[in-house]
């Protein structure tokens, strides 16, 4: 368990912004910087102009410029000294790790492990990384993945490849394609699922997400890889990156993904457990990207854990992952 104290800074903060710092957005700064100060609190100064970059008011998507001078002004932090990861989580993370340069780590995140501690948990991937490699002075989550999801996780070692990352990740610069066993035979060829999705947040603090025509746009490309009767094996090409995206559109067009607890079909959850299913059957399976200075572009593919590998076994599902 965590450690809590409250910390309060009784003078003015004055930060400037270096170069590989630039690009990022004000609030998003602010919330890495002042690690303790509530998410609300940080809004409501820059609300009320509390915050300055350069002497003036700015919005929170303000993006900052490598030069600028942030104003901040004294704040309230909870302070708590970081939790230590299990010898057992930092092995998992170290037999994770697929490829690693001067900018960037790729794991083969694992099933049944957070990306990030929070919501009764005291630590996740990042945390586990930090404490393994702290050596390193910068590591940082690209992207997610769902708890329950595994497969190709994103981190950064440098601010600029963060910043550069990200600029894909809000362009199509970055190809993700997952591996999906849904219920039922897909009919027909490669289809787009367009079906805009909403997020909800449940009494209970439960994140849901629903088909929504005000909800934000949404594109997954299912493409069948192997179909019979009671199952098709997808590759799924994300074309966007919403919450829980590809399990809500799986089950949105009839075909809900094994193994899901939250969207899926308990029915078909119950028979392929019987089958030796273990976990949801979703996968982050291949990951390409190119970064600059120096260009470089990186490709890499997540194997399946032994249980999905021994489920498609079970069904007789021959394929090259």
């Amino acid at each position: 368990m965590n450690i809590s104290h409250k910390s309060t800074t009784n003078t003015v903060e004055r930060i400037e912004i270096a170069a590989d710092q630039a690009g990022q957005r004000i609030d998003n700064f602010l919330l890495t910087y002042l690690k303790g100060v509530p998410r609300s609190q940080i809004y409501r100064i820059l609300r009320r102009g509390e915050v300055r970059v350069n002497k003036g008011r700015i919005k929170p998507h303000y993006r900052l410029q490598g030069g600028d001078v942030i104003r901040i002004p004294p704040v309230t932090r909870a302070v708590s000294e970081p939790a230590i990861p299990t010898t057992k989580a930092v092995e998992r993370i170290k037999s994770a790790v697929l490829y690693e340069d001067s900018r960037v780590i790729i794991l083969n995140k694992p099933s049944g492990m957070a990306v990030h501690g929070g919501s009764g948990l005291s630590f996740g991937v990042i945390e586990a990384m930090r404490y393994w490699r702290s050596d390193l002075h910068y590591l940082e989550l690209v992207h997610r993945l769902d708890r329950d999801t595994s497969g190709c996780l994103v981190i950064a070692k440098t601010r600029g490849a963060l910043r550069q990352l990200h600029t894909l990740l809000r362009g199509e610069g970055m190809d993700k394609r997952y591996l999906a066993l849904v219920k039922g035979r897909w009919q027909g060829e490669a289809r787009n699922i367009t079906a805009p999705l909403q997020k909800n947040i449940l009494s209970s603090g439960e994140r849901m997400v629903k088909v929504n025509r005000e909800g934000k746009p949404s594109l997954s490309v299912f493409i069948p890889r192997s179909v019979s009767p009671s199952v098709s094996l997808m590759e799924v090409l994300l074309k966007t990156g919403r919450t829980h995206q590809v399990r809500v559109h799986a089950t949105h067009v009839g075909h809900p993904i094994a193994g899901d607890e939250k969207y899926g079909d308990e029915t078909f959850n119950r028979e392929m457990r019987d089958i030796g299913l273990k976990r949801l059957f979703l996968h982050a399976w291949r990951l390409e990207f190119s970064l600059q200075e120096p260009q470089q572009t990186i490709s890499i593919t997540a194997p399946l854990d032994t249980n999905l590998q021994q489920v498609l076994k079970h069904l007789a599902i021959d394929i090259k992952v």
